[in-house]
């Protein structure tokens, strides 16, 4: 991988502002590799956009797969959908010519992460969350459970969560030094990047300057904040 690439979120597409929670929004991608910096802004959105399928049945989400198939090379099928759709919406979501990130956010022993992630391979998606405070033997295991191809990257720090919140479960310190030991955990694990929020990202990249990094909650310029 040449250098850090960068990923951000924006609104979901003809959802509601009732509908999205204040820390489950679209994703969006951003490769910060330099031969890119000229290209065409059009473009680099169609490449850098994932837009979360934040919709409760397949009908509602193919239809927006339809409606942004010209916009958007990228779409998120996360924990709702996939347990009311179930495999198949990632496989007529990739038949359309489409990337799928495939956001489960597993969290397990890691025989049992591994396990998991082998009966997701011929789901063949470009990248794959996982949980980085499963510790680094299941980072390790599901890396080397994942198609070659896709990227497994490590949640951190949920954004819904702060310090309160981490200390209530354990963790000292703010999120931004967990993310930090999280991110570097997730490194050494062999992983190939990371989700964190946009406060937290430069210190991410700093950590792993080669890092692949998921930054949710990023919203278009007349956005809406929920």
């Amino acid at each position: 991988m040449n250098g850090a690439q960068l990923i951000g979120a924006v609104w979901t597409p003809g959802l509601g502002r009732s509908y999205l929670s204040r820390y489950d929004k679209p994703m969006a991608i951003q490769q910060t590799d330099a031969r890119r910096a000229g290209s065409d802004p059009i473009n680099l959105a169609r490449e850098r956009l994932i837009v979360a399928l934040d919709v409760p049945d397949a009908d509602s989400a193919l239809r927006l797969v339809q409606q942004l198939e010209d916009t958007c090379s990228w779409f998120k099928v996360g924990l709702e959908l996939y347990v009311a759709a179930g495999p198949t919406i990632v496989e007529k979501i990739a038949a359309s010519g489409k990337n799928v990130f495939l956001d489960l956010k597993l969290h397990d022993i890691p025989n049992t992460v591994a396990k998991a992630i082998q009966a997701l391979r011929p789901l063949e998606p470009a990248i794959l969350t996982v949980h980085a405070a499963g510790g680094r033997a299941m980072m390790e295991d599901a890396k080397a459970a994942a198609p070659t191809g896709t990227k497994v990257v490590a949640v951190t720090v949920l954004t819904s969560l702060d310090g309160n919140d981490l200390g209530s479960i354990g963790v000292d310190g703010d999120p931004h030094s967990q993310v930090e030991r999280l991110t570097e955990l997730a490194r050494t694990a062999g992983l190939d990047g990371v989700v964190c929020s946009g406060n937290e990202v430069a210190a991410a990249k700093a950590v792993w300057p080669g890092g692949f990094f998921v930054v949710p909650g990023v919203r278009p310029a007349n956005g809406v904040s929920s």
